[in-house]
């Protein structure tokens, strides 16, 4: 198994956003571009109330969660004070245009998070 997946071209992301890449196991994951075409990878999670951080803007190095605004730092997860609380972050490697993430980290950092599901709790009858 190599030691990088190769994930996208640099150019495949929008300057100032994102695109999720989906596991087998556990949360997407978002990669993020900025203005300066620096790559950044971060479970596509806030840690505030699991808003999905690859829907939220980009600027500088930092991402704003689309649920409350939340600022998380691309660089390491962790939410700007004074706001608490931290997401992970996967390692990213840009050769040339290509965009990879370390394998092994994206079958198994952080697998056991999910997103709650919307809908009638289980067991609930109709009236």
């Amino acid at each position: 198994m190599s030691e990088w997946t190769p994930i996208c071209h640099v150019e495949d992301i929008p300057v100032l956003g994102s695109r999720r890449v989906a596991r087998t196991q556990g949360l997407d994951v978002a990669v993020f571009r900025n203005d300066a075409n620096e790559v950044f990878a971060l479970l596509d999670h806030c840690p505030h109330k699991g808003g999905p951080l690859s829907q939220g803007i980009v600027f500088g190095t930092s991402v704003a969660c689309p649920l409350h605004n939340w600022t998380i730092g691309l660089c390491t997860g962790q939410a700007a004070a004074p706001d608490a609380g931290c997401t992970p972050k996967f390692a990213v490697k840009v050769e040339g245009a290509q965009v990879s993430l370390k394998t092994v980290e994206l079958a198994s950092h952080a697998i056991d998070q999910t997103r709650p599901v919307a809908g009638p709790k289980s067991g609930c009858a109709a009236s």
